[in-house]
């Protein structure tokens, strides 16, 4: 290894990165990050950093960055949060500026791949990279595999419940695939060392940086509050205890900033705190400032307008960009003295305080119930706490109940260990790894589970996990799994995903959740059993594994009669409590009971009914996937079964659609027929009018023609009759069946433009015949489109 050379703390960013010191908000870099820069600008090794919040990682992610870029690579950054991909994109226009493209890849955007083909830097969430290497072979992500540097920002996310295993086996199949230079950085942890054994970094790469290295001291305490019997009650009691530990530094010109457990908690608190404040007599700088009262106008949010003349403010996800924005500036600026926020505040936008207070140590999880705040989470939080060059120290404070005291303050004390959350999903990981072709062997299972950071943990620290004997035959286990359950083909050591395999890595779907979709697949399927109805669908999508920690309140089990009468009785209380929200949703009246958890269960409850058309198209019939579609449209709309093909329509939402309905006009047919006068008449503008009918025509158009059908055969007589479906538009994916006296004759699936099937006329025992044409169409929400004809049967 050649050796490098040491900076001094100082050096000035033109010395170091000479083409890119225009690309960096300063002019030297600081202690740390001199003491790290050699490591990552003069060589090409796997580097790990972790060191104390607002020490300056970001500075070290550019460097890291400007090398990749220098060498003419690629660089990808990975943000822990959405929100930060977009403050990236606003921040590094200063890389714009130097000739180098900047693009975020995330959930919210569409996708241009050759914009993400030609980009020098890519900014990605874990779970978009996640989702784009599981595609790393289709045209449209094949960018991802030309990746030269990974920057993992806040890699102890790793520990992170949900989220953690995601990071670890993206990080893991990017090396497989790619092996990119990684760069990872992380807030203080305990076992540094176990994340560079995992990533290959060498002992003069990797750095551990103490609380010396913060750039403001750093005091956290554990406070405690008077605990009684009404949680609302409690909720109160924490927040007056965090206004007694925010007012001296409010008092003292500084400001403080206060984690609550929810959006509506950020405002509820916010309202409470801007009266006590008044009725304290505290004073605040920015009441007579009339030019900031002038500019607090034009926030859309009637409650946060009110509140931030009076120097409070609240700041969550939920509000529209330009009011986060102006509540983030006027914090900076100091206009705002007591901010309330969500935890996610502590991940994304750097916004420090010389105090930090956390009110709730617990919060409510609608797919989880109520849970203890992470201890990443925590430390995340604390770590805010003193602002660089305003503050001679941070103060951080967590408000608990006694009985949790001394975990906090053993947490405060020791922090804590980065810990693998792979086991708890491998089952799920080991799927998507073979169904995406990564592991295909026996002998390769082992190669990819020794690629982890959970084989990695577990070496370190035996005694909290398998060693690598029992490790090894976990994994076995969980293979052999994996093929009695239909997931994988085993032959000899070759192994291969099936159907079933690649539909539960498409979807995400947990292993329990796959088989039950399958299962209901296989019941419709049967001939003895009733054929699948909106019932059975609903039932199977609320019991989901996904939904099993769900919690149900007293009031919302109260809600259960009144939405569902009887059905659904057999479901565990929180499963119910899906079902209920899901039945709701789809007649758009949800009970107040159930609207704090409505929006998350439906996000999720529609994600399944994605993931169960595409079981019915794969296991089951066209007819069945459109069945699930429609309830998939009812559910994200609120519309009646009568009218849910109207959203089929492009531009036609929920609104639209219950205003055409009453008019009578239910279809993408009526629309048609109606013309732009009718749908004027029908309450839309002209303009509107003329743009839902140019949609409805794109929409599949049939006439069904049968030819030689007699009107009557005699009994022992036969002959051939043919029946046509033709599509005027684009064709669309489709199951035509054709069926007599109930019993299927024919069925096809095609993208049908035009199709003509046999009509078998047998003169038999029965008094007539009826045929009949069904055209079901999986993708679209339309009602299937039947035709009969009837032949008399004479003696």
């Amino acid at each position: 290894m050649a050796t490098r050379t040491e900076y001094e703390a100082g050096i000035a960013v033109e010395d170091v990165l000479p083409k890119f010191a225009d690309a960096f908000p300063f002019e030297a870099f600081n202690r740390m990050q001199s003491v790290a820069l050699p490591a990552i600008v003069q060589g090409d090794d796997n580097v790990v950093v972790s060191a104390p919040t607002a020490s300056g990682k970001t500075a070290l992610a550019e460097a890291a960055i400007c090398r990749t870029l220098d060498a003419g690579g690629t660089a990808l950054f990975l943000a822990p949060l959405r929100a930060l991909t977009n403050e990236k994109e606003s921040e590094w226009d200063r890389f714009e500026a130097l000739g180098y493209s900047v693009y975020v890849v995330t959930g919210e955007r569409e996708l241009t791949p050759r914009r993400a083909e030609r980009a020098d830097i890519l900014v990605m969430t874990p779970e978009k990279a996640d989702s784009a290497t599981r595609k790393h072979d289709s045209p449209r992500y094949s960018f991802i595999t030309d990746v030269d540097c990974c920057v993992i920002d806040e890699v102890h996310l790793l520990d992170s419940d949900r989220r953690g295993a995601v990071l670890e086996v993206t990080i893991s199949r990017f090396r497989r695939l790619c092996d990119p230079r990684i760069v990872a950085l992380s807030a203080t942890m305990q076992n540094v060392s176990d994340v560079a054994e995992w990533l290959d970094a060498p002992t003069d790469c990797t750095f551990e940086f103490d609380d010396s290295y913060r750039p403001v001291p750093l005091s956290a305490t554990v406070e405690t509050y008077a605990h009684g019997d009404n949680a609302f009650a409690d909720k109160y009691r924490r927040l007056y205890r965090a206004i007694d530990l925010a007012q001296p530094h409010i008092d003292d010109g500084g400001q403080a900033l206060v984690f609550v457990a929810s959006r509506q908690d950020t405002v509820r608190a916010a309202e409470k705190a801007r009266d006590e404040l008044a009725e304290r007599d505290v004073e605040i700088s920015s009441r007579g400032d009339y030019e900031y009262h002038t500019a607090a106008t034009e926030l859309s949010n009637d409650t946060l307008r009110k509140s931030v003349v009076d120097g409070v403010g609240f700041h969550h996800a939920g509000l529209s960009k330009g009011d986060k924005d102006r509540v983030e500036e006027w914090f900076k600026e100091g206009k705002i003295q007591l901010l309330f926020s969500t935890s996610t505040l502590a991940w994304g936008v750097n916004l420090p305080a010389r105090c930090v207070v956390i009110r709730d140590t617990k919060l409510h999880d609608p797919l989880e119930g109520e849970v203890d705040m992470s201890p990443l989470d925590i430390l995340q939080m604390l770590g805010r706490a003193g602002r660089p060059g305003y503050d001679d120290a941070g103060y951080a404070h967590v408000i608990c109940d006694g009985v949790d005291a001394e975990k906090y303050r053993q947490l405060l004390a020791d922090g804590k260990p980065i810990e693998s959350r792979l086991a708890e999903e491998l089952d799920a990981h080991l799927n998507a790894e073979i169904a995406l072709g990564v592991v295909d062997d026996i002998e390769d299972v082992m190669s990819w589970l020794e690629t982890t950071f959970y084989y990695t943990r577990a070496g370190s620290a035996p005694d909290q996990y398998d060693d690598s004997a029992s490790l090894r035959d976990r994994v076995s286990g969980t293979l052999k799994r994996l093929v009695d359950g239909g997931f994988v083909d085993q032959s000899g050591l070759e192994i291969k995903p099936t159907a079933l395999g690649r539909l539960a890595s498409q979807f995400y779907l947990r292993l329990d959740t796959a088989a039950a979709f399958y299962r209901l697949c296989e019941r419709a399927n049967d001939d003895e059993t009733p054929p699948l109805d909106e019932s059975a669908v609903l039932h199977t999508v609320a019991d989901a594994a996904e939904f099993d920690s769900v919690s149900a309140r007293r009031d919302e089990r109260g809600t259960f009669g009144a939405v569902l009468g009887d059905e659904g009785a057999d479901l565990d209380p929180g499963n119910r409590k899906v079902l209920a929200i899901l039945r709701a949703g789809m007649s758009g009246t949800t009970p107040g009971e159930l609207q704090s958890d409505a929006w998350v269960i439906r996000q999720n409850g529609l994600r399944f009914l994605a993931a169960l058309r595409a079981f019915c198209e794969r296991f089951s019939t066209p007819r069945d996937a459109n069945l699930v579609r429609r309830i998939e449209a009812r559910v994200e709309h609120g519309i009646s079964a009568e009218a849910v093909g109207l959203v089929a329509i492009g531009g036609v939402g929920a609104g639209r659609a219950q205003k055409l309905a009453r008019e009578g006009l239910v279809d993408p047919a009526d629309v048609r027929v109606a013309g732009v006068e009718g749908l004027v008449a029908a309450g839309l503008s002209e303009g509107v009018a003329e743009r839902i009918l140019a949609q409805a025509r794109e929409l599949p158009t049939l006439s069904i023609e049968w030819s030689n059908m007699p009107d009557a055969i005699a009994s022992g007589e036969n002959t051939m009759g043919e029946v046509t479906v033709k599509n005027a538009e684009s064709g669309s994916p489709a199951g035509v069946r054709l069926t007599v006296n109930g019993v299927e004759m024919t069925a096809e699936t095609r993208y049908l433009g035009e199709t003509t099937l046999p009509v078998g006329v047998f003169g038999g025992d029965a008094d007539e015949l009826v045929y009949e044409v069904e055209i079901a169409f999986s993708e679209l929400p339309l009602r299937p489109i039947t035709d009969r004809r009837t032949v008399r049967i004479s003696s």
